[in-house]
């Protein structure tokens, strides 16, 4: 499957091993490379879903038509298909998966490591939450 990140930010983050490191730590971040790397393994996204690693979950609430994969028992890497629906069939045909961030969304908050985007006018990051 392919990959992409529309999210500058995020992009630069993960292809930069040393600052994703700091950003993260190291044991994390071999987990992060581990399931994009799982996710780009998939033939399409329904497949990855269905394998079941880091049991991805579809997401609700300002974070509708996102998926979250678990990295460990807190983080999750937060993935939006590229798909007009989410249904079985249209998720058979995505063969491609935007990376939006990694988050921890427990408690009602959502604590964003690796940000999905930024709010310009105040400068912080906008929040959701999960499940």
């Amino acid at each position: 499957m392919q990959i992409e990140i529309d999210n500058r930010e995020v992009r630069k983050i993960l292809s930069d091993t040393v600052k994703l490191q700091k950003t993260i730590g190291f044991e994390m971040m071999k987990k992060l490379k581990l399931r994009i790397e799982q996710i780009r393994a998939a033939s399409n996204f329904k497949e990855f879903l269905d394998i079941g690693l880091g049991d991805p979950h579809p997401l609700v609430g300002n974070l509708d038509n996102l998926y979250d994969i678990k990295i460990n028992k807190n983080y999750r890497l937060i993935v939006e298909p590229l798909s007009d629906k989410l249904d079985d069939e249209s998720l058979k045909k995505c063969e491609k998966v935007n990376l939006k961030g990694v988050a921890d969304y427990h408690d009602g908050k959502c604590n964003w490591i690796i940000p999905w985007f930024v709010d310009s006018s105040r400068g912080n990051y906008k929040r959701g939450f999960g499940r």
